[in-house]
């Protein structure tokens, strides 16, 4: 068995995991980080990158359908789903293969394995034979292990016709009919994929619209979108039970009248939220608290436990990579001593990767008003962008959402044309205190989709020109 000492182990090497090791090893904390799988973790190889890939290649048969409104014709073409399965899992690898050389570059020392927590300052490692392989002796702890697709009594997964997320990402055929549980930002995007390869897709939703967390103009706007793809929303209906029947799966619904129905297709998709990897990690043996089964920490990262930090997806909402990534960076500033302040949760942005895309940050309309805000609103449609018009994409809009007396950036909310590249002006807008007036005046360069955000801003106050 192999005996180490460090200044920290983290377990898990997500884009929490790994961010928070590089960061810590450049602080000068000797770090070891532990991966029972791939390096860069679900996101990397199962998650945020590999479904962006998918995604793209639905983006590119959506422009190829469109290619004749750009004066160009495609005659004949065709795609094959397991090449682009291939081309996603090539782009996981070498995002995976980017970290181990990040690693080395930053002497990150990585140990594969199960890494569980013996006591405060000691963890071991466990090939997958369950045979303890290591022993590391550490000042400090950082659990970033997580999380997975939630599991529900009645909805009985199989992984090949009633599937999760990791299924999805890899099947090696297009089903003809497909049925998606959850509506959130993983069902939104999986429904935009398969629906562009041909398959027949049914999204049932238990709340009353798509993307619930998003403002509800968004929403009703994504929706207008995918009755056109053809896909069958069904909002306000929630899972009784799916189960594979002669090789089909099964889903059986309500409605909010209380009327079940039974829904047949190939393939059935539960992403109906998470569940933390908690388990067989050793929190029992430190007496680590829980809040909801995720890990309970303060605004440092710090479970009741001092020396043992907890970040991402693990920790609780939202469960997003940059969240993750953002804490973990805290977490080792505050451990080795810096002047840290804490997250800011309230400006977070989220991003789904659907077209159109959706990109938020703040508080939606419905929010900031029951919060007690008087408002000033601005809106501009991307139909009105000279950029969105020339790039053959003018779907969607900007809202901005404004404090009437201060002028405070509340929210900003899009969909539309890479909407989730324009949000990090509205987060960084936020993060300085700019106001409403202050986007106004700032000079946006034109012809760009960034000019959306300055002129929802300048619509919010009366003086918008080209709308």
């Amino acid at each position: 068995m192999n005996h180490h000492q460090a200044d920290l182990v983290v377990i898990g090497s997500g884009p929490g995991g790994y961010v928070a090791a590089i960061r810590a090893s450049q602080l000068g904390l000797k770090t070891i980080c532990i991966e029972k799988a791939e390096l860069g973790g679900i996101c990397l190889n199962w998650g945020c990158i590999p479904t962006k890939a998918l995604l793209k290649s639905a983006e590119m048969i959506h422009h190829i359908k469109e290619s004749t409104n750009f004066g160009i014709k495609v005659n004949d073409f065709s795609y094959d789903i397991k090449d682009i399965v291939a081309r996603s899992r090539k782009v996981a690898d070498k995002m995976s293969k980017g970290v181990q050389f990040l690693f080395k570059k930053n002497k990150v020392q990585s140990i594969f394995g199960h890494g569980i927590i013996q006591n405060p300052n000691k963890v071991i490692v466990q090939d997958i034979g369950g045979n303890q392989t290591d022993e590391i002796d550490t000042k400090y702890i950082m659990i970033a292990t997580g999380a997975r697709p939630r599991m529900f009594p009645g909805i009985e997964v199989d992984r090949k016709i009633i599937i999760t997320s990791r299924e999805a990402m890899t099947l090696d055929f297009k089903p003809d009919t497909m049925v998606i549980m959850g509506a959130g930002a993983i069902g939104v995007e999986f429904a935009y994929f398969y629906s562009s390869i041909g398959t027949k897709v049914t999204l049932i939703e238990m709340m009353d619209r798509l993307l619930p967390v998003e403002d509800e103009e968004i929403s009703k706007e994504l929706l207008k979108y995918y009755k056109k793809y053809g896909i069958d929303v069904q909002t306000n209906t929630r899972v009784l039970s799916a189960r594979v029947v002669d090789g089909k799966a099964q889903v059986t619904v309500q409605d909010k009248e209380g009327k079940e129905k039974v829904i047949n297709a190939d393939i059935a998709l539960n992403a109906i939220g998470i569940q933390a990897n908690i388990e067989n990690i050793g929190l029992e043996n430190v007496g680590i608290e829980l809040e909801r089964n995720f890990i309970k920490i303060n605004k440092y990262m710090q479970t009741n436990i001092p020396n043992i930090y907890a970040i991402g997806d693990v920790a609780g909402a939202p469960w997003l990579a940059h969240k993750a990534s953002a804490e973990g960076i805290e977490a080792v500033e505050h451990i080795a001593g810096l002047n840290v302040h804490g997250i800011d949760y309230n400006n977070i942005p989220g991003c789904t990767y659907c077209i159109p895309q959706v990109a938020s940050v703040g508080l939606t309309e419905a929010k900031a008003k029951e919060m007690g805000y008087e408002l000033k609103i601005g809106k501009f449609p991307f139909a009105a962008s000279g950029k969105a018009t020339a790039i053959g994409d003018n779907s969607g809009f900007v809202k901005v959402i404004f404090d009437a007396k201060y002028g405070e950036v509340l929210g900003v909310h899009m969909i539309g044309p890479d909407v989730t590249e324009l949000i990090a002006e509205a987060g960084l807008a936020r993060n300085i205190g700019a106001t409403g007036k202050s986007i106004t005046k700032t000079i946006h360069a034109h012809p760009t989709l960034s000019e959306a955000i300055m002129e929802a801003s300048a619509n919010a106050y009366g003086e918008a020109v080209n709308i």
